[in-house]
């Protein structure tokens, strides 16, 4: 797969978690957050399955005890990050929750840049500061006065920017990008069933899971998990070993986008100039992190 196709579904992969962003919400009508965890990665879980099944066909393809490690800390981050999203989103706006999920944009480079002394691209950093203000301007310029919602999504970023690198490191040690896109889920699972008995503990409420609830909130589960989850969580473990962590973070940010965007069409939000501004910044810094690299390259062939 070339760097270009790995960074066009990275960017399809974004559209779909936007999406994802309305489901996540109008969901929370009908059903407690954990519970929705736990019922849409089970979800996704079944649905690449058959996936699976098939990247661990070849005999030389065995799933290690160093490989099951690795891919209980990817889903452990993975949850983490899901269950802090979740549970915010039910104390903010879906245009807050956008920009503050997006924050991992920066948080990505920063950590592998002063945790594990990685250098980074040159144009990573005016990318990610474009579109930093681009998602800041998406929002309308001004966050509202951060409520414990925002607070959780921040939390939330950081553990999603794990989760980015390490969905890096571990399908490029594997080789099996598919096997740690089903275990990840199948961890967020288990987590979020464990959660949802442990929530009362905690003064989280769930609703009480009845056929009724799950009937009511059956498309969000279904869209959640089979799309946002299975599609997307598991082309973004496929390109990640084609593109850069901090690249792949950028592109993934346009999830901000694509969540304006379809919160505008479903749920009547508008966006103002200032909002299309933020959209134009965002995509601006998609194809510096596109477009540079390559140009770079030909430019360096070219003066040999």
């Amino acid at each position: 797969m070339s760097r270009t196709t790995a960074n066009l579904l990275l960017l399809f992969a974004g559209a779909v978690w936007g999406m994802g962003f309305v489901a996540q919400r109008t969901a929370m009508d009908d059903i407690g957050p954990m519970a929705f965890i736990a019922l849409r990665f089970f979800v996704a879980s079944l649905a690449v399955l058959p996936l699976v099944l098939k990247e661990l066909k070849p005999a030389d393809k065995q799933v290690t005890a160093s490989d099951l490690r690795g891919f209980f800390w990817v889903g452990t981050a993975f949850f983490l990050g899901m269950a802090m999203q979740q549970v915010g989103i039910l104390a903010t706006t879906i245009t807050n929750a956008g920009f503050l999920t997006a924050l991992y944009v920066i948080i990505v480079p920063l950590i592998l840049f002063f945790a594990l002394g990685e250098r980074q691209p040159p144009v990573i950093w005016p990318a990610t500061a474009l579109a930093l203000v681009g998602i800041f301007l998406l929002s309308g310029g001004e966050i509202a006065l951060l409520t414990w919602g925002d607070w959780l999504i921040i939390l939330g970023a950081f553990f999603a920017a794990l989760q980015i690198i390490l969905t890096k490191k571990v399908v490029d040690a594997t080789g099996l990008p598919v096997t740690m896109a089903f275990t990840q889920f199948f961890i967020c699972g288990i987590f979020g069933t464990i959660a949802y008995f442990l929530a009362p503990l905690f003064g989280l409420a769930e609703t009480t899971v009845t056929y009724e609830v799950f009937l009511a909130a059956l498309p969000e589960i279904l869209y959640a998990g089979i799309f946002s989850g299975a599609l997307a969580f598991t082309i973004q473990a496929v390109a990640q070993r084609y593109t850069s962590a901090s690249s792949a973070a950028i592109l993934l940010s346009s999830e901000s986008l694509f969540a304006a965007i379809f919160a505008a069409i479903l749920l009547g939000e508008r966006l103002g100039l200032i909002g299309y501004l933020g959209c134009a910044l965002i995509f601006a810094a998609i194809l510096a992190v596109e477009l540079m690299p390559a140009w770079q390259k030909q430019k360096s062939r070219s003066s040999l």
